[in-house]
């Protein structure tokens, strides 16, 4: 990248840091109750904590952290599909890794297990099997195919995601009511946490399946050229696709288990970073990351607050935002 575009790429990451500084401080003071920061103030004193300070600390606090880790993780994992797939739709969600990890994630809320290795759940163990085996579905389906193309995986990933959609549909027909209704509304999206568990278990997917993901950034910079020019320049094309599959289902995985099929973020901010600092990876992959963070504690913030008592379900934000991006992306890139 040459000085006069790297420029402009630094001060959009100033803007982006800056702007993520002050939605982080800002967001766990907005809610149905106010907190100033002189209602937390008191928080490392001998006293108890006062009810401003729980609310802060326990609710709101982890909530935003957990919001910025899974918007910061579907928007790689959309960044890294568009690169392979050489596609401005291909996200996590249009490709079905999301249904398949929402799938196993049902099924073991469906059988009540309740085992867990340290960090990770077997909610999340589940989701990630599921992810991963739409992965595999996709591939292999699209593969036997002839005439083979990425195409053709995007529309099978469509069809798969369809699938796991039903498959969800079907437990919860055998659900008893209570349990029909939370994956309903699990379904919808949700980041109502309290405390910081779930944090932990989600960052500690999304961070082995981001990390891999960002390490392939010179690769995904190949792969977007095409096949060719990536072979032609080193890269073990099958190995590295099958690499970053891996990653995203990891870390998706980690994502839909504790947060539900959030929607939409892989594929709109991915687009909306590259019209700020440009289509290359290495400037791309830090700047969704710090994107897809403020977007989602943003969209949160509005859900919790909009008709405050109640709540709105993220997914359902996401996706109104979703759906009109989406059709604008078709008619920007008509084929």
């Amino acid at each position: 990248m040459t000085a006069r575009t790297r420029k402009p790429a630094t001060r959009a990451f100033a803007s982006l840091i800056l702007l993520a500084a002050v939605v982080a401080v800002a967001a766990p003071l907005v809610g149905s109750s106010n907190v100033s920061f002189s209602d937390i103030a008191g928080i490392f004193d001998a006293e108890p904590p006062t009810a401003a300070e729980r609310i802060f600390w326990q609710v709101r606090a982890p909530r935003v952290i957990l919001a910025f880790i899974a918007g910061a993780t579907l928007a790689l994992c959309g960044l890294s599909f568009q690169a392979v797939f050489r596609n401005p739709l291909a996200s996590p969600f249009t490709l079905g890794v999301s249904g398949g990890a929402a799938f196993g994630a049902v099924l073991a809320i469906k059988l009540g297990l309740a085992f867990s290795i340290p960090g990770v759940s077997v909610t999340q163990i589940f989701a990630f099997g599921g992810a991963l085996a739409s992965i595999f579905l996709v591939y292999g389906i699209a593969r036997a195919r002839k005439g083979f193309t990425m195409a053709t995986m995007l529309l099978t990933g469509v069809a798969v995601s369809f699938f796991f959609s039903a498959l969800i549909m079907f437990i919860q027909f055998f659900a008893d009511y209570a349990h029909s209704f939370s994956m309903v509304r699990w379904m919808m999206g949700s980041l109502s946490i309290v405390g910081y568990k779930q944090v932990a278990q989600a960052a500690v997917l999304s961070a082995a399946g981001g990390a891999a993901i960002f390490l392939r950034r010179s690769e995904m910079n190949l792969l977007t050229a095409g096949d060719e020019i990536a072979r032609g320049r080193g890269v073990d094309v099958d190995r590295s696709r099958a690499a970053i599959f891996f990653a995203v289902s990891l870390a998706t995985g980690g994502v839909v288990a504790i947060c539900g099929p959030i929607g939409f973020v892989g594929l709109m901010i991915p687009h909306i970073m590259r019209l700020i600092v440009g289509p290359d990876h290495f400037d791309l992959a830090p700047a969704c990351i710090l994107g897809g963070g403020i977007f989602l504690v943003l969209c949160d913030t509005f859900a919790r607050t909009a008709i405050s008592p109640f709540e709105i379900p993220i997914g359902v934000i996401t996706a109104m935002l979703g759906g009109p991006f989406f059709i604008w992306l078709l008619f920007r890139h008509p084929n």
